[in-house]
């Protein structure tokens, strides 16, 4: 175990994930068995206190152990799949939500150490002046306000000491949850998912590379009409420190509280960002959560941490696209044929009609000609239709892979969906969609906003 109390190795950080869901599973057990005897308000009330007990402990055993497991519970604080009843919901999302911004701390001390072994030289021979108080606590670091020699005032994102060893026990741990996928989808390829999630996640440890991921993506939007890039300070960044330009603004909470039309604004600034960067730029950010975006005070918003950092194979991006080109058209055949060309489809025969109506479920919300307002119960029905032993798709999986390639992209798909429902934001996300799809002119105007910077760039 680590110094600052981060279990590091693999059976430790392993036992602590499983006692938490043994000792969910006792107690539910333990409820339901008192439920027989209590009336209807009594066995409510039982309920609701056992939810907000789990919240509580994911909080407090996730919220410790940063790292991966971490960014689990990161996750599981806004997106909703159904672990609640809904009359119990509310409660259980504002438990988990502290997971996104109020992590438990590491101590300066032990963060001062990482800072000055990484440049080599005291603290203040780096930075005129820096708050030793944390202004953002992530999976794997916390954020600090400091200012340079010259007035800059910039974002320091320093990473918890002993937290790439305890990251890497979470990887291997990896292997034994992928074999119990195996069960569920026998086509999945473990090996090719693993080291896919291995090469990512072990890419967010290195800071160096997600300046260059941020200084990519900044020099990508520079100008941009309505998404800001932090610039980076290449100079101050290291291994496990990394420096960026300070923006202020909203945070999610706050913003999520506007007026519908503002909402919707947002939202469609966040599904351009992500979808967009996706299948027009071919890389992305693969971590789309409430703490990584700010609306700025000139409406513009501001995208942080680009750790985990996808670019797409070549041709990869395209490929989706005509899937979904297929998948719009009705042409089931065609569709069918596709995904198992590509690896989709590993086994069995599956109608094409079938594969058709599962293609819809998962992605009607961006793949019909409407208006659609997300909703949270829309994420959590993706999400079960996408994965879940509830889904009518469940057995039918069975014969389905999610190639390496893609993996992530699914994830941002499903995350962007998320904050798009907390949102509850409003738009005909099929009208955006078919400008990379099919090249149409945007209906919207940040469409049009968003194509003036494009032809202005090229």
């Amino acid at each position: 175990m680590a110094k600052d109390g981060l279990p590091t190795s693999r059976w430790s950080r392993a036992a602590r994930v499983g006692r938490l869901a043994a000792g969910q599973a006792a107690r539910q057990l333990g409820t339901r068995a008192a439920n027989v005897t209590r009336d209807d308000e009594e066995r409510a009330q039982a309920l609701e206190r056992r939810q907000i007990e789990t919240a509580e402990q994911i909080v407090a055993a996730l919220g410790t152990m940063k790292g991966a497991a971490m960014k689990l519970g990161q996750v599981m604080s806004f997106l909703d799949v159904g672990l609640v009843p809904p009359e119990h919901r509310e409660a259980f999302q504002a438990k988990l939500a502290e997971l996104r911004d109020a992590a438990p701390k590491v101590s300066f001390k032990d963060m001062k150490k990482v800072i000055e072994r990484e440049y080599g030289e005291k603290l203040e021979d780096v930075f005129e002046t820096f708050d030793p108080v944390p202004i953002a606590a992530a999976s794997i670091g916390q954020v600090y306000k400091a200012r340079l020699d010259d007035g800059r005032t910039v974002a320091v994102k320093v990473q918890y000491p002993g937290v790439a060893e305890a990251v890497r026990a979470d990887m291997q741990n990896l292997g034994m949850i992928l074999r119990l996928m195996k069960s569920v989808a026998p086509g999945l390829d473990v090996r090719a998912v693993a080291e896919e999630i291995r090469t990512r996640i072990g890419e967010e440890l290195d800071y160096e590379l997600e300046a260059s991921n941020q200084r990519t993506m900044a020099r990508a939007f520079r100008g941009h009409p309505f998404i800001y890039v932090p610039d980076v300070m290449t100079s101050l960044s290291r291994e496990r420190v990394i420096v960026s330009e300070y923006v202020t603004g909203r945070g999610f909470e706050e913003f999520k509280q506007l007026p519908e039309p503002d909402r919707n604004r947002i939202g469609e600034i966040i599904f351009r960002f992500y979808f967009g960067s996706m299948y027009r730029l071919e890389m992305f950010s693969g971590d789309p959560h409430p703490g990584n975006m700010l609306l700025l005070d000139d409406g513009r918003m501001a995208f942080l941490d680009f750790g985990l950092f996808k670019r797409l194979e070549a041709g990869a991006a395209e490929r989706e696209l005509r899937l979904g080109r297929l998948g719009v058209e009705g042409r089931g055949d065609d569709l069918a044929a596709e995904l198992r060309k590509h690896g989709f489809l590993t086994r069995g025969e599956i109608p094409a009609d079938i594969i058709l109506q599962q293609f819809r479920d998962l992605t009607w919300w961006y793949s019909t000609d409407e208006e659609v307002q997300l909703t949270p119960a829309i994420a959590t029905q993706v999400v079960i239709d996408m994965s879940d032993p509830r889904s009518r798709y469940f057995e039918q999986m069975r014969h389905e892979n999610l190639p390496a390639e893609h993996l992530f992209g699914r994830r941002l798909e499903v995350l962007t969906l998320a904050v798009l429902a907390q949102l509850r934001a409003k738009n005909n996300w099929f009208r955006i969609m078919r400008e990379w799809g099919y090249g149409d002119d945007p209906q919207t105007e940040l469409g049009r906003l968003e194509a003036e910077f494009a032809a202005a760039r090229r």
